[in-house]
């Protein structure tokens, strides 16, 4: 939220939105927001959320590889741990990117690759688990080549949750897990993608 930063009036799309918990938020704090998943059972549980909270969110049911939505029509697009469970998240990108307006901004909460919850979920993968054994956790750079690759521009990533998976870790590192964000994402087991989608030139904005 503090990346995103104020929504009020902003036509929002959460992308993976799952039970609607950021989509909730957001709308609370008066954006216009659209949210879509894979999953009927998390479209209607998000749906439950937001008629608890009092809000509206227009929840559709859909896939992130093509969105079903016309193009240009966002100001801002936010997905939080969706490209870990796609095979092909520069595709992706590139709907969520298509979806935005140009000069809007794509906000992207992913699982980072080199930290002791990355390899905590990797060993649940290799013992079964359906959930992580096909997930891919990526680097700083891997997320900025993505951003890169679908014409975003001013991409920036930061890092949190620089604790091992344990809750007295994060007592304990609490008040200076801010602080290893403003220096490094190694390590980091959560991180965040920022960019913008290049706008339009036109004969004014043209270099000369």
């Amino acid at each position: 939220m503090d990346r995103i930063g104020p929504v009020r009036g902003v036509r929002i799309l959460d992308v993976g939105c799952g039970d609607g918990v950021l989509a909730t938020r957001l709308a609370q704090d008066g954006a216009r927001v659209a949210g879509l998943d894979t999953s009927a059972d998390m479209i209607a549980a998000a749906r439950r959320r937001a008629e608890a909270a009092g809000v509206e969110i227009d929840l559709v049911e859909g896939d992130a590889g093509g969105l079903p939505f016309p193009a240009g029509h966002y100001d801002c697009v936010v997905s939080v741990a969706t490209l870990c469970f796609v095979d092909d998240p520069r595709s992706t990108i590139r709907e969520m990117t298509r979806v935005l307006k140009p000069g809007g901004r794509l906000f992207l909460g992913e699982l980072g690759r080199w930290n002791l919850w990355a390899a905590q979920r990797r060993v649940k993968g290799w013992l079964g688990s359906k959930r992580w054994s096909g997930a891919h956790f990526r680097s700083r750079g891997n997320l900025i080549d993505i951003a890169t690759e679908a014409r975003l521009t001013d991409a920036t990533v930061t890092g949190t949750v620089f604790y091992p998976p344990f809750g007295w870790a994060a007592k304990v590192m609490a008040p200076i897990d801010p602080w290893f964000g403003r220096w490094t994402t190694l390590g980091a087991a959560f991180l965040v993608v920022s960019a913008t989608k290049i706008p339009k030139i036109t004969p004014e904005t043209e270099p000369s």
